[in-house]
């Protein structure tokens, strides 16, 4: 791979550390970059807290900026601002600023993402901020994520309730509209963990929602438990096990590996069980959640966790600290024959955030990791051949950062969404790098 060219979006935009992360740049997003016919666009909240969408002519023209009339409410790394594109009406979609509250949403005119060369930019292209997806009401929620279906029609996936109480929900954008297609993974069920603790609350953490070659929708997770009881000490993630479960309807039934029906869309919801499990894991290693997954041209998903694994403590008691001390990447693939294989990735995070997973066109893997490092592995090796390939201290880049997935489909070109480190609330830089991959 080849770094192209590393530009500037914004010279100051927002920063405070919340949570270990920036709100401009949570590996949960989905997304904060993204490419359509020919333009790649981008958002951030700016120093003053506004929220700007930019767009750029690929493949390195400047970027134009508009800046939509809301600002960040609170500080919190949560409330990050995701992008969704509805090719039927060109429609650039923003939903942005929740963490277990109303989502604040906005969209644009229609064709002006399908026919962009004949369009100026500006905020006047939007419609005003709502508190519904028009007028169907999500109820309080938190990481809105826009999935595209294989028809191209436009899916939102959101939690409702909070953290180790919550649920997984989908809405679907048809004819210029929403509508809710109700939950689909359960909160309630009894859990115990290896101390003989009980938990009766939880929520699925989603390492992606991702649809792969003949429609099928793939979701890697892991469970994080209500009941703190059941960690070893009280600095830990009650964070447990991998699972997976896969949709060839669209989102509306779920089935567990082996095909079984384990829940529906708006009906009986996925409830935990150790037959959902693909790789099992004790909530005592800082397990983390939301890291990432991608799925290969053949139709298999590979997922990338990360946690400390048992040679270094048996009993993680602080998880920021000892996850960057001590924690460690994983690759995980499924087979066709439904059989997962594991591998330790063998450079280290060393650091308390999340890796991205990308495929290029010959279905070579890249991590993308915490501050911008990227490792490969190649299809030839069953991707065991992990190498640093970039690394560039100067970048400065903080944490997790993002990455547009569907420009490395459409061109080849994986392009970085990152911010550079800062102190206290200082602004900082928001850039992009663009890679040639293969």
């Amino acid at each position: 791979m080849s770094l192209l060219r590393d530009t500037q979006l914004d010279a100051s935009a927002l920063y405070f550390v919340s949570y270990d992360g920036l709100v401009n740049n949570g590996s949960f997003q989905q997304d904060a970059i993204v490419s359509y016919a020919g333009y790649q666009y981008a958002t951030w909240y700016t120093a003053d807290r506004s929220v700007v969408v930019a767009r750029r002519k690929l493949p390195g023209g400047g970027w134009d900026k508009a800046v939509l009339p809301h600002k960040l409410s609170v500080n919190d790394s949560h409330n990050v601002i995701s992008l969704g594109i509805s090719p039927a009406d060109g429609r650039l979609h923003v939903a942005m600023d929740t963490h277990n509250t109303k989502v604040f949403y906005v969209k644009s005119e229609a064709g002006l993402v399908s026919s962009p060369a004949s369009k100026s930019w500006s905020a006047a292209r939007f419609g005003a901020v709502q508190r519904t997806l028009d007028g169907a009401d999500l109820g309080a929620i938190t990481y809105p994520q826009f999935v595209l279906t294989p028809e191209r029609r436009l899916q939102l996936s959101y939690r409702t309730g909070g953290s180790g109480n919550g649920t997984n929900e989908l809405a679907e954008y048809e004819g210029g509209s929403w509508r809710k297609l109700g939950k689909w993974s359960s909160a309630t069920g009894s859990w115990t963990g290896p101390n003989g603790v009980v938990s009766a609350t939880r929520n699925m953490y989603l390492h992606g929602l991702t649809y792969g070659p003949g429609g099928r929708l793939h979701a890697a997770f892991t469970w994080r438990e209500g009941n703190t009881g059941v960690l070893c000490a009280p600095g830990g993630l009650t964070n447990h096990d991998t699972g997976y479960v896969y949709s060839d309807d669209r989102g509306r039934t779920w089935r567990d590996n082996t095909g079984k029906v384990v829940g529906t869309t708006g009906g009986g919801q996925v409830t935990v069980s150790r037959n959902l499990v693909v790789d099992p894991l004790s909530p005592d290693h800082g397990l983390m959640n939301q890291e990432s997954q991608a799925i290969d041209s053949a139709g298999a998903p590979h997922v990338v966790i990360s946690y400390v694994p048992g040679r270094f403590t048996q009993c993680v008691t602080e998880y920021a600290a000892d996850r960057t001390r001590w924690g460690r990447t994983f690759h995980l693939v499924r087979a066709a024959n439904g059989t997962w294989t594991k591998q330790e990735v063998p450079i280290p995070p060393n650091s308390t955030g999340r890796t991205r997973l990308v495929f290029d066109r010959a279905d070579n893997a890249y991590l993308v990791m915490p501050t911008g490092r990227i490792l490969s592995a190649s299809e030839a090796s069953g991707w065991t051949d992990w190498t640093l390939v970039f690394d560039r201290a100067g970048m400065n880049a903080f944490g997790e950062v993002t990455v547009d997935y569907s420009r490395v489909a459409g061109e080849g070109v994986l392009s970085m969404f990152y911010q550079q480190r800062s102190s206290g609330t200082t602004p900082s830089a928001i850039r992009v790098a663009d890679f040639r991959l293969g």
